[in-house]
């Protein structure tokens, strides 16, 4: 992703690619459906909860940890294998990524270094948690097999990066959300736990954005309901630089936050039913 040139606001021309517009109001009307629902004017911290607990069962699985939602909500020991591990992390990441708005705006690279401390512990790792690696350094990266960029373009993108978030722009959340998610994947500048740790930064640009204020469409759940496959597939459009990679990797990002939609609207439903 190039982040240089004239152009003041260089997101913004990735929201008017073919097909774009149109993930942007699916998404949209996804997100005020739930709004919207009677439930949520009554017991949105319930919402926001188990949107939270889903959310994190979903990035998990992504990376290895794919355990029933049931079996996430009843375990409190998440010290055993690297399973077990990976769930916890995604829990925990999850549990912080609100508390990190207020600062995202003036540092990414602070809550990146944030999430991966969190992502991280009890990995039994060095120095290298919490900054992104060297050269020579190692990454483990379940399902991203993606040619892996050397330190300097790592430190570089990540700086493009940072700038685009603290100039903030035009381009609708879904656009930036979705180039925070593809470049820290692309990149994996961590050592472990890359994949988490993007997943969880693009639930903080929705967030944050007001697009999605009470964190209750949480992308992780359609991230994972769509597939590893897919995930893969459209990663490698957005690696690829091209227009109809970018906007197929941006589109999926949206019907991803169209399912986290869904599923808690389903659940508001079934909180009106009593049946949850």
């Amino acid at each position: 992703m190039s982040t240089t040139g004239a152009n003041a606001d260089p997101l913004a021309a990735l929201g008017s690619l073919p097909g774009v517009p149109e993930a942007v109001e699916s998404m949209r009307k996804a997100v005020d459906r739930v709004y919207g629902h009677r439930i949520m004017r009554r017991r949105s911290n319930e919402i926001t909860s188990e949107a939270a607990l889903r959310g994190a069962r979903g990035s998990a699985a992504l990376s290895g940890g794919d355990w029933a939602l049931e079996e996430v909500r009843r375990r409190t020991d998440f010290s055993g294998d690297d399973e077990a591990r990976v769930v916890g992390a995604a829990l925990r990441l999850t549990a912080e990524a609100g508390q990190l708005l207020s600062i995202w705006r003036q540092s990414p690279l602070r809550v990146l270094a944030r999430l991966h401390l969190l992502a991280a512990a009890g990995k039994g790792e060095g120095d290298e948690v919490g900054r992104p690696r060297r050269d020579g350094e190692p990454v483990d990266e379940p399902l991203i097999e993606l040619p892996l960029p050397d330190a300097a373009e790592v430190a570089g993108r990540l700086d493009g990066l940072s700038r685009l978030v603290i100039a903030g722009g035009s381009a609708p959340a879904l656009v930036t959300a979705a180039v925070v998610h593809g470049e820290l994947l692309a990149l994996r500048p961590f050592g472990s736990r890359n994949g988490l740790v993007a997943r969880a930064a693009e639930r903080v640009v929705l967030v944050g954005s007001g697009l999605d204020p009470k964190s209750v469409c949480p992308a992780e759940v359609g991230h994972a309901e769509l597939g590893r496959a897919a995930y893969a597939s459209a990663l490698d459009g957005y690696v690829s630089g091209t227009p109809e990679g970018m906007a197929a990797w941006i589109s999926h990002c949206g019907k991803a936050v169209e399912l986290g939609a869904r599923e808690s609207t389903a659940v508001c439903e079934a909180l009106q039913r009593g049946a949850a």
